[in-house]
């Protein structure tokens, strides 16, 4: 029997969470992802726009689960009962985010507290909910995704950059404390990319500053699929030797 071609990046078997998957980046990874074999458990707040994206899936055994992940009180018990219902997960991705292009001059606490609990609160209690054995296999693998804004200076992302920042140093102390328990914490950190946020972010700014913003990438601007093929590399075997790691997708942003 011909067992096929070998790829060390395969997902056969595999169940992976994909939070922010009604759009962008979210939904190019769990696309890939079903692609390769896995099945895919989406998460965003619209369950329309969910359902989209599972008509788009390869293979059978997805499934939708509407969830709003600025409630962060209410997420450990929540991923409890979906692993209940949709068995062990052997990766979550999170890819849910909000940006605002806002100086720190008219940040309002409330814009402040928002952005912190989707992109940062939240990543914080995923970690927390996927580390029990109830909800993942043995050993498993956790990527979320930051932004070069928390590598790098962004003038006018300021609270966007904060959280972002945030989930590179989330990263390298949860791989640490979650070595023991064989889970694999690692970060992916775009520039700009073809998404709904990109264009959120350009209407914040002129057409000169998104210009220039776009120079600084000598790839040129990215697509959705870049960052879900360096996600699902995170995600499979094939980085099983590594954890704590950021991955840089930016088409060459910091690399000057």
């Amino acid at each position: 029997m011909n067992p096929g071609p070998y790829n060390p990046f395969s997902l056969d078997g595999k169940r992976i969470l994909v939070t922010g998957a009604s759009s962008g980046i979210g939904r190019s990874t769990a696309i890939e992802c079903s692609r390769l074999g896995a099945k895919v458990v989406l998460v965003a707040c619209r369950g329309g726009e969910l359902r989209q994206t599972l008509s788009m899936l390869d293979g059978d055994g997805h499934a939708i689960e509407p969830f709003d992940l600025s409630g962060s009180e209410d997420i450990v018990d929540w991923l409890t009962h979906l692993a209940a219902r949709t068995g062990l997960l052997d990766g979550l991705f999170y890819s849910a985010g909000i940006s605002s292009c806002m100086p720190v001059r008219f940040t309002t606490p409330d814009l402040y507290r928002k952005i912190m609990a989707v992109n940062l609160d939240a990543a914080y209690w995923l970690a927390k909910g996927f580390r029990q054995k109830a909800v993942r296999t043995p050993k498993a693998s956790l990527v979320f995704v930051s932004s070069v804004s928390g590598v790098v200076g962004n003038a006018g992302l300021t609270a966007y950059a904060a959280s972002k920042g945030g989930l590179l140093a989330l990263t390298k102390s949860l791989a640490l404390e979650f070595v023991k328990e064989h889970i694999r914490v690692n970060v992916v950190a775009p520039a700009l990319v073809t998404t709904n946020m990109a264009e959120e972010i350009s209407a914040g700014i002129s057409e000169e500053q998104f210009a220039a913003n776009a120079v600084k990438q000598p790839l040129g601007i990215g697509q959705p699929e870049d960052v879900a093929w360096a996600v699902i590399y995170l995600l499979s075997d094939a980085f099983r030797w590594i954890t704590g790691s950021t991955l840089a997708v930016d088409g060459g942003y910091t690399a000057a």
